[in-house]
């Protein structure tokens, strides 16, 4: 134990674990402490009273609900429907899958204002797809439908590209032996192959969600920004911020952070679980 140890520290190509650790720290200290610090630092500039009424007034309630709403939702749609393309694309071999492949990453290449003008372009009533939809009474763009709409778009490849990755090592002998045992399709899905993506699959989930409440760029364009309808909170911060109201955007911008945070962690704390059930 002891020479493996000392081997693998020989071979290691990094300096040394003190001098590696100190610019880890340093670096996040730079790239995130320091900055969501001074966000918390900005907020003392208002009392206690004046903090609850900026977070807590109607307009910003509002845009709280859509947003983490919305987010929620299409990272549940995009891990069901995310899952299913990464098992088509793996599991497959059909004409034209590499292209398939590398449109489930457009929406990282994307720039943002680029997609929400496409997609207002897409549902608007006189768009491609709005024009069929709005006779039904299906109204998108405009409306917080065209938010979820947004949401979902840019969230699907953080599912695909992480689950496919496992679905790649998983070896197609599970299932044969699963059905040898007289397993059903479903059986063997939900007992074998589930459980081995979960972790996964949250880990995509987590991703597109918080891709989810920080998109700006392309939704502004399809939600019609319309306060206490369809306005999102990144865009109640910019308003804050054009109105010099810098105290009141910090404000809203940490009950955010914090919220985002402590559902991230209940995510990461479904992984670590999903984890120990598996015995990793």
């Amino acid at each position: 134990m002891l020479f493996s140890s000392l081997l693998l520290r020989r071979r290691s190509v990094l300096p040394g674990f003190d001098l590696a650790m100190g610019l880890t720290l340093t670096y996040l200290c730079l790239i995130v402490l320091i900055p969501l610090s001074a966000a918390f630092l900005r907020t003392t500039e208002l009392t206690w009273a004046e903090f609850v009424e900026v977070v807590t007034s109607p307009r910003v309630v509002a845009s709280y609900k859509l947003t983490f709403g919305a987010s929620f939702l299409a990272a549940i749609i995009n891990g069901v429907f995310g899952l299913l393309v990464a098992w088509v694309l793996v599991r497959y071999d059909f004409f034209g899958r590499r292209i398939v492949d590398a449109l489930v990453d457009l929406p990282f290449a994307l720039p943002t204002a680029v997609a929400g003008i496409t997609l207002t372009g897409l549902y608007a009533g006189n768009g491609w797809i709005g024009q069929y939809l709005e006779p039904l009474g299906i109204k998108v763009a405009f409306t917080p439908v065209g938010v979820f709409v947004a949401m979902t778009f840019i969230g699907l490849p953080f599912v695909v590209r992480t689950v496919q990755p496992i679905l790649e090592d998983m070896a197609s002998e599970l299932e044969e032996a699963a059905a040898t045992l007289g397993a059903s399709r479903l059986q063997t899905f939900y007992k074998v192959i589930l459980p081995i993506l979960t972790p996964a699959l949250l880990t995509g989930f987590a991703l597109a969600f918080a891709r989810a409440l920080g998109e700006y760029g392309s939704i502004i364009f399809i939600a019609g920004n319309m306060p206490m309808i369809s306005e999102i909170t990144p865009l109640l911060i910019i308003t804050k911020l054009e109105q010099y109201d810098y105290a009141g955007a910090t404000a809203i911008a940490v009950v955010m952070l914090v919220m985002s945070f402590v559902l991230l962690l209940a995510i990461n704390a479904l992984q670590a679980w999903a984890r120990k059930r598996q015995g990793k």
